[in-house]
């Protein structure tokens, strides 16, 4: 089987939320959704994570249609069933109902067997000060960098 190396990532997680706990589900697709992914016709930049019915979905997650497919292609931006333990499902349930947490998803990969899998985390959202403070690190550290540099040549 040929490596495949489709990771669909979600730039913005790290900068927008403080990420507490990561988790990898599986998710329930249909039968184009899992070509499109495996093309890298996805985005996950926008998508949350909800629960219904005691089950976790992928909401607003964007798997284009698959151009080779019939009449019977998928609905782009439909919400898509994530695949996890019951003792997870209740572990991360109880956080998110008592603490106010939201999940987010941080990458859609294909695993080595081929399946599509997607790590989720366990976040708080960041406050305005808390970018800035972020950016301002990242800033810092860039001219750090500059002058280790210029100080070897």
């Amino acid at each position: 089987m040929s490596k495949n190396t489709v990771k669909i990532l979600n730039k913005k997680a790290k900068f927008e939320y403080e990420l507490l706990e990561k988790y990898v589900a599986g998710i329930q697709l249909a039968g184009t959704e899992i070509k499109s992914i495996r093309a890298g016709k996805a985005s996950i930049t926008e998508s949350f994570c909800e629960f219904s019915n005691g089950e976790l979905f992928v909401i607003n997650m964007t798997v284009q249609e698959y151009s080779h497919a019939t009449h019977f292609n998928h609905n782009p931006k439909q919400s898509r069933k994530l695949l996890l333990t019951k003792k997870e499902l209740k572990k991360l349930y109880k956080e998110v109902n008592a603490t106010g947490l939201t999940i987010i998803p941080l990458k859609l990969f294909i695993n080595e067997r081929g399946l599509a899998k997607m790590q989720i985390a366990l976040a708080k959202g960041k406050k305005l000060f808390d970018k800035r403070e972020v950016i301002k690190d990242r800033d810092n550290k860039r001219n750090l960098d500059r002058i280790k540099k210029a100080y070897r040549s």
